[in-house]
């Protein structure tokens, strides 16, 4: 199929994006790699009147240390956050959750700010940005504003950003700690969506020789309207002894809690089944790296 017809502008500056926005707004989308948009636009399950690319203002492709925080502009490409220096130096788990993203054509092309606005609940960057705790920038022509990415995603395809408004950098403060980290999904196929999927990141702290579970953050995706943080089950675990009861009482906790929705390729039940099997792997292979960081080993 091909799309309605629309007027493509390509703006040369942000200024210039943001008044095209504020112009146009319900009649206008922001087009830069394309990957999930242009799907939608053949399909004409969107016909916007003016399609706006950002791919010319390079000032939104880049990767920065700036006082301890990681900041990513929006149309940085897959392929250049797996391959930065700084973010597997300070974010290693972000690399091992971009390989498992469709395929190598998509990471090429596909931007970090196009998947976040898309809001895909079976998108792994949305549940990265939950398990980070990651900040976003967002401008307009008249002001800016900085949300938190638990307040960004708001259902399947549906974020806090208004029609007039451009996502335009991706926050991440640098654990300050030595994290372990892992991240598993299951898909029926090799670059398919993901049925479920799971992060983790851990810390150990070492209190009257015991090594304690500290700083445990939980993600989840493919089990809700948006990505999940699974905080019950951190306040669970943080400050207790890793031990097989525990992560069998918090795999039934897992279970019980979750309430995806059944769909075509799998019922509830197997999502529920599915995503507490692979939290207890994700879990295990975590503190296992947590411990060899604390030992001073080096990372699995």
């Amino acid at each position: 199929m091909k799309p309605n017809r629309f007027q493509y502008i390509a703006a040369e500056t942000i200024p210039e994006a943001l008044h095209l926005l504020n112009t146009h707004q319900a009649d206008v989308k922001i087009i830069s790699g394309g990957q999930s948009l242009m799907p939608m636009l053949n399909y004409r399950v969107l016909s916007p009147q003016y399609l706006i690319d950002i791919g010319r203002l390079l000032e939104l492709d880049s990767i920065v240390e700036n006082a301890g925080v990681i900041e990513i502009g929006a149309i940085t490409r897959y392929i250049t956050i797996e391959n930065s220096s700084l973010i597997q130096q300070y974010l290693p788990i972000m690399p091992d959750v971009i390989r498992h993203i469709a395929h190598l054509t998509i990471r090429n092309r596909g931007t970090i700010g196009g998947s976040l606005s898309h809001a895909d609940p079976a998108s792994e960057m949305p549940m990265l940005m939950r398990l980070l705790d990651a900040h976003f920038e967002i401008h307009s022509e008249n002001e800016s504003r900085i949300v938190s990415s638990h307040d960004f995603f708001l259902g399947p395809l549906h974020t806090i950003l208004k029609s007039h408004e451009l996502l335009t950098k991706i926050l991440i403060k640098i654990p300050l700690g030595h994290l372990g980290w892992a991240f598993e999904e299951f898909a029926r196929r090799s670059g398919d969506y993901a049925l479920a999927a799971v992060g983790i990141t851990v810390e150990v702290k070492s209190l009257s020789g015991k090594n304690l579970i500290h700083q445990l953050k939980i993600a989840m995706m493919g089990v809700g309207d948006t990505p999940l943080r699974l905080t019950s089950i951190e306040n669970l675990m943080n400050g207790e002894e890793f031990s097989t009861d525990l992560l069998r009482q918090a795999k039934e906790n897992i279970f019980n809690e979750l309430d995806p929705r059944p769909d075509l390729q799998s019922s509830a039940e197997f999502k529920k089944h599915l995503a507490s099997n692979i939290f207890t792997k994700v879990m295990n292979t975590a503190w296992e790296r947590a411990m060899m960081h604390h030992s001073g080993g080096v990372s699995l």
